[in-house]
């Protein structure tokens, strides 16, 4: 009736090596190559919008004529004065004009001296 126990032994477990081992390189590996050609791309991509903004602003940098001043540098436009009856009165509207081009950057005071030099002879 009474049977005597046997003593336990311990189950070895025996892990396969090659396949699993080979198999988690394989998708790691993917997984890698495939972060590296995104992230490839994206820089590709961010290289190119540069290049296009680029040469927006040349063509843009191209369309604005050379003579006109830039937009944040334009100086309010006078109304001509009209031409006075008496010839003071003309010769002071010039130098105020000459007085103006000096202020704007547009004649230099050597210019501005020789130009009321003519004006007053």
């Amino acid at each position: 009736m009474f049977r005597p126990m046997r003593p336990i032994r311990p189950v070895r477990v025996v892990r396969p090596v090659g396949r699993p081992l080979a198999r988690g390189l394989v998708v790691g590996g993917a997984a890698y190559a495939a972060g590296r050609a995104g992230a490839r791309r994206a820089a590709d991509e961010q290289d190119q919008n540069q290049a296009i903004a680029d040469l927006q602003a040349e063509q843009q940098a191209a369309r604005q004529p050379v003579y006109a001043p830039p937009p944040a540098a334009a100086a309010p436009v006078a109304a001509p004065a009209p031409p006075a009856a008496a010839g003071g009165e003309d010769v002071a509207s010039k130098l105020a004009q000459l007085a103006q081009l000096v202020q704007q950057g547009l004649l230099t005071p050597e210019e501005f001296a020789a130009a009321k030099a003519r004006l007053l002879s």
